[in-house]
């Protein structure tokens, strides 16, 4: 039987027992989707086809020679975790609307596709989710992207390897677009941060049994069904047993010292100081940098990055109903618009973003986020959370603002913040922190099932 995408339960994929179909399903599924792959190094081509058989044959050729399954990549993590080998590279591929079009697939064709969306491509979109005009955009955003390449690793040299041998692979017809270059950062407990300093990617869907079972789960349940990002593929040999995910690349660039700047004025205003100033910034975040949640507790510290936690009972005098990480995933509800995020940073700093340096001495551009996210419904889960959520100044209470990180469109309302941590009381009301996040470009792609590259 086809495996069941609604089913509740997480994913036992090593059980010895198994079923053949689920197998199957995870022979035919690109990496990264279920499980996120190690991706420290990591390069992002986007490349337009002009010629169906070559285009056809170059996709097959990667799929077949250079990239591995779902199934693969989970086998090597598992025995990497047990002392033997390290793993190998990571190989993904995205396809845009334009490019299946490009690929010899009809307009009718692209209609099997159920999400308009994707159906649409991330230019037509701009309104919905309040986004920069297209002609704002970096220049290889604003031309017809056919697909994305993803290439990533721990180390750095097997990836500039595999790029160059993908990229020397390229029909003569097709055009190698733009690229950009990820590379993770750590702070000194070695978990992964951005570019504003915060630890990142820790609330996460997950969908396997293995990495479920390592979690805490009173409070909250990271477990989630597959249905959150895997969808049949409607091109694959086998439709309803071979999958792919709706996947949103966005660069986002981060002025990082303006939102420094909104951190010191912001705790100026409130009268915080000592490390009761860093309250401010956890505020705008919803954690501090080292991941406490501000809703747990008023100050940063007391061991890994906690993410058994919810917001009920918190009035917003603890973590604010703007903090991004409530703003994007309340907790309490709309767990089926939560999203595999898998992005990166990008960009040189000569500073280290957990210091103390003033905001004069961080990079005001030229660094910021590689933004990826799989989805099982780019309408309902990656549009439905920049639109309704981050973009909604009265989500969840009325007047409570935009999402000081992403939130995109006009800031015309006041706001106001706690004045002590879970205590009544509020500051004046004062105008909405700046936008310090520019969405530069990107698009709508679909991951498609290992099944469907290697017939092409």
């Amino acid at each position: 039987m086809p495996v069941d995408l609604n089913n509740e339960l997480p994913l036992a994929w090593d059980s010895a027992t198994l079923d053949a179909d689920t197998k199957g399903m995870l022979d035919n599924l690109q990496p990264n989707i279920l499980r996120a792959h190690v991706r420290e190094h990591l390069s992002v081509l986007f490349v337009r086809f002009n010629d169906v058989a070559e285009g056809r044959r170059f996709l097959r050729w990667v799929a077949t020679t250079k990239m591995k399954s779902a199934r693969k990549h989970l086998q090597e993590v598992r025995d990497f975790a047990a002392g033997r080998r390290r793993g190998t590279p990571y190989v993904g591929i995205g396809i845009s609307k334009a490019g299946y079009r490009d690929l010899g697939h009809s307009v009718e064709d692209v209609r099997k596709f159920a999400d308009p969306v994707f159906r649409d491509g991330m230019k037509r979109r701009v309104a919905q989710v309040n986004d920069p005009a297209v002609e704002e955009w970096e220049r290889v955003y604003q031309r017809e992207i056919h697909a994305v390449i993803l290439i990533g690793d721990a180390e750095a040299e097997p990836v500039e390897s595999l790029r160059e041998e993908i990229v020397g692979e390229l029909p003569q017809s097709a055009r190698l677009l733009g690229e950009e270059r990820g590379q993770g950062m750590r702070n000194p407990a070695g978990d992964g941060i951005e570019h504003f300093g915060y630890v990142d990617g820790r609330s996460q869907p997950l969908f396997l049994k293995d990495e479920v079972d390592r979690e805490p789960r009173k409070l909250w349940d990271p477990a989630f069904p597959l249905g959150n990002v895997l969808v049949p593929d409607p091109f694959a040999p086998n439709p309803v047993r071979h999958h792919g995910s709706y996947l949103v690349f966005r660069k986002l660039e981060q002025n990082v010292r303006a939102f420094k700047e909104i951190e010191r004025d912001l705790a100026d205003s409130l009268g915080l100081s000592g490390v009761d100033r860093e309250r401010a910034g956890a505020m705008l975040v919803g954690r501090f940098k080292d991941g406490t949640p501000l809703t747990l507790k008023p100050k940063a510290g007391g061991g890994p990055v906690a993410n058994d936690f919810t917001f009920d009972g918190d009035d917003g005098s603890k973590c604010p109903f703007s903090g991004h990480v409530r703003k994007t995933n309340p907790r309490s509800f709309g767990r089926n618009v939560l999203m595999a995020r898998r992005g990166q940073t990008y960009g040189e700093r000569a500073d280290q973003p957990w210091d103390d340096s003033p905001p004069e001495n961080r990079p005001s551009g030229e660094v910021g986020l590689l933004f990826m996210a799989f989805n099982g419904s780019l309408l309902d889960q990656f549009e439905f959370t920049q639109q309704s959520w981050a973009n909604n100044a009265d989500f969840e209470v009325e007047a409570t603002g935009h999402d000081p990180v992403i939130g995109q469109g006009e800031r015309d309302l006041k706001v106001t913040f706690p004045k002590a941590w879970g205590k009544p009381g509020k500051s004046d009301p004062q105008a909405q922190v700046a936008q310090t996040v520019t969405m530069k470009g990107g698009e709508y792609f679909f991951a498609p099932s290992l099944a469907y590259l290697r017939n092409l």
